[in-house]
């Protein structure tokens, strides 16, 4: 009976108010007999009190609503009265608690809490309030708050000719792409490590069988890592990934470019005579490395263009074509997946696409990079380094031996 009555309900509450719902849980439990308002209240949820009251209704012992409140369910003023207005400082203790932990008030007795919404109302009883935190989360609201994640906007220290070097670089691309010579930009990304171990993100899976990984990111020294060091061609919409196995150095950097350039580049612009490069201003392309401007020597007199680089400012590496053109489509192909070995790395990578067109080709380097390689100042002098009027540090051209 009571499986019955619970199904009945399911089916006719979305289409009844409030009054209705108590007037036909009046009339199965009057049907029931005896125990009938309990049963009713267990099947439906509905309080023993609203089903008497339905009950009271019904049988006419109360005065009939319908025709006096003109089609309400409630009289005017009906329900019961919002806390703050018996509470008349619990608004206020809200506000205060959340505005000392946004910003950072030591005495606040939630510095160190996530601010959540029951640990909100804890504090509130600790100050003699009586409150649920389904009421803290409608007054939070109602005070203008809402959850919001982190944004990554502070770039740190900005150089005063961020945005000049901005417009350098914009001009130089478009100089570049008019002549019809090629524009690349180059980033690492971050080491990953290989096994079967977590990656973030998800992938579709036959419901109730997540994929199982260790429960640990350690790296496995028979497995090793991948190093992706990317080459995105800005006009074509192509990329070319190396993916190292020993260190993010220069000259892994200029292996990767002087590769792009032999799989790549040199088949798409055959009478190129030029290349320019926009990087970051660290890492392994670092604007200050010595090692850096070495190596791109050699690739100048390996491939005979005359390279150009152009350095985002420090802390701006962002808004390198790369890294929103090509990088965010690798994260989100491989997303959820383990790394389990570099075979999966190249082949995750080489079938990354987009509906844009975006083609990308990888290969695996497994020559070794060692660290700590010093270059001489007679080394330096023999680069053939031409830097630009503006910013000389960060805009240079190497020219073939």
């Amino acid at each position: 009976m009571l499986a019955l009555v619970q199904m009945k309900y399911d089916n006719l509450s979305s289409m009844m108010n409030e009054r209705l719902k108590r007037h036909w849980a009046a009339c199965e439990a009057l049907a029931l007999g005896y125990g009938g308002v309990s049963e009713v209240a267990r099947a439906t949820g509905l309080s023993r009190v609203t089903i008497r009251k339905g009950i009271a209704e019904v049988q006419g012992t109360m005065p009939d609503l319908v025709q006096e409140l003109e089609g309400r369910v409630r009289r005017p003023g009906g329900g019961r009265r919002p806390l703050v207005e018996d509470d008349a400082g619990l608004r206020e203790d809200l506000e205060a608690l959340v505005a000392d932990s946004t910003r950072g008030d030591p005495v606040s007795p939630l510095l160190w809490t996530c601010l959540s919404t029951r640990s909100l109302a804890a504090a509130l009883k600790d100050q003699g309030h009586v409150v649920s935190h389904m009421t803290v989360d409608r007054l939070l609201h109602e005070m203008g708050y809402s959850l919001r994640a982190n944004r990554k906007v502070e770039e740190g220290k900005q150089s005063p000719d961020r945005d000049a070097q901005f417009r350098w670089i914009n001009r130089k691309v478009r100089s570049f792409q008019r002549r019809g010579q090629p524009v690349i930009s180059v980033d690492a990304k971050h080491r990953e490590i290989l096994g079967n171990v977590k990656n973030p993100g998800q992938e579709w899976r036959p419901k109730g069988t997540p994929r199982r990984v260790r429960t640990h990111d350690f790296r496995d020294d028979n497995l090793g890592h991948a190093i992706p060091f990317g080459v995105f061609d800005v006009s074509q919409n192509e990329g070319w990934v190396s993916v190292g196995i020993d260190h993010n150095t220069a000259e892994f950097a200029a292996a990767s470019i002087l590769r792009w350039w032999r799989e790549m580049g040199c088949l798409t612009y055959p009478r190129a005579d030029s290349l320019l490069i926009t990087a970051d201003s660290g890492g392994s392309n670092a604007a200050r490395s010595r090692l850096w401007k070495v190596c791109l020597q050699q690739v100048s007199d390996q491939t005979g263009l005359a390279i150009t680089v152009c350095h985002f400012p420090p802390g701006t590496s962002k808004w390198n074509a790369i890294e929103h053109r090509m990088f965010c489509h690798i994260n989100r192909n491989w997303r959820g997946r383990p790394l389990e070995s570099h075979a999966v790395v190249v082949n995750l990578i080489a079938h990354t696409t987009t509906h844009k067109g975006l083609r990308i080709e990888t290969a695996l380097d497994s020559k070794s990079y060692p660290l700590g390689t010093k270059v001489s100042d007679e080394a330096l002098d023999a680069v053939h380094l031409t830097p630009e009027k503006f910013h000389g540090d960060w805009n240079y051209t190497i020219r073939p031996s």
